[in-house]
């Protein structure tokens, strides 16, 4: 067998499915992050590791400033969909021994610049050399006074939202995405998410694994999928790297949302989660090992 046939899912379970958790322990594998208990009453720490790579993540030629932004910010995006605050980060950098070390110091202020606007501490990390330049985050956030939210808690009949508008990373959107953290604590704070994830290998295949882990169907209204300007609703479904919001919400609490929903960004209904199981025909979004 090849990683072809597993995909990325496939293989996540191939590794882990042996893993057993442990008390204080909440959440393991199979959601955006990680949750443990603070040791605090009412708080919970949120950890989580992302990876960018040269080639699969970022080209060569890309601004350097933007390649450290990408790296940190995918991180906090994974802290946004569970409505945490981002906390302290460690950054982990393999590099060709032949690399710039001016294009090493933008990756680095990109990584700042980053981490002063969402208040993370930049707190250590490790170099090594690499054949090939990535960067590895582990990122540690937290909820305080209010449960994080999972992707495995949403219910049959609940409405499906996403902020923003899908699709068009190619044209760089994937550099410069904002994650919607006061957006996700918002909905947290006030128990209007029921289940939430981040976009990150597009809706057709994040909106399987969000109704997978909540053991649910979902129905999805094509022509309601917010797209970009000159995206069709195909590229938004199998494109990746949104980095918006996908939620349920339960339907009598999605007029209550709509109404007191304090942000600029749009907000739209795309469909419910339903009893029965369904696949997202058209779909598939992106998976590192399998062909496109």
């Amino acid at each position: 067998m090849q990683l072809s046939d597993l995909g990325e899912n496939g293989l996540i379970r191939l590794l882990t499915s042996k893993w057993r958790g442990r008390r204080g322990v909440r959440v393991g594998v199979g959601d955006d992050c990680a949750v443990l208990e603070s040791g605090r009453k009412g708080e919970w720490l949120l950890y989580k590791t992302d990876a960018v790579v040269e080639s699969v993540h970022f080209t060569p030629a890309e601004n350097s400033v933007l390649v450290g932004r990408k790296a940190l910010a995918r991180a906090i995006s994974d802290i946004a969909a569970m409505g945490g605050e981002p906390w302290a980060a460690l950054v982990t950098i393999g590099v060709p021994k032949h690399t710039s070390v001016v294009r090493l110091r933008g990756i680095y202020r990109g990584l700042e610049k980053v981490a002063r606007h969402y208040g993370v501490a930049l707190v250590g990390g490790e170099t090594t050399r690499s054949d090939r330049l990535f960067l590895s985050i582990s990122l540690l956030g937290k909820t305080k006074g209010y449960e994080p939210v999972l992707r495995a808690t949403g219910r049959a009949g609940d409405l499906l939202f996403v902020t923003g508008r899908l699709g068009g990373t190619i044209s760089g959107k994937h550099l410069r995405f904002e994650p919607r953290v006061k957006e996700g604590q918002w909905l947290a704070r006030n128990g209007l998410a029921r289940a939430m994830m981040d976009l990150s290998d597009g809706l057709g295949a994040d909106l399987p694994r969000l109704a997978k882990a909540s053991k649910v169907g979902f129905r999805l209204e094509l022509e309601a999928v917010p797209c970009n300007r000159g995206i069709s609703v195909e590229e938004a479904l199998q494109g990746g790297e949104d980095y918006e919001l996908l939620f349920a919400v339960s339907p009598r609490d999605a007029k209550r949302l709509l109404r007191r929903w304090p942000f600029p960004l749009a907000l739209t209904c795309i469909g419910a989660l339903t009893k029965t199981r369904k696949d997202l025909h058209g779909g598939g979004g992106f998976d590192h090992f399998r062909q496109r």
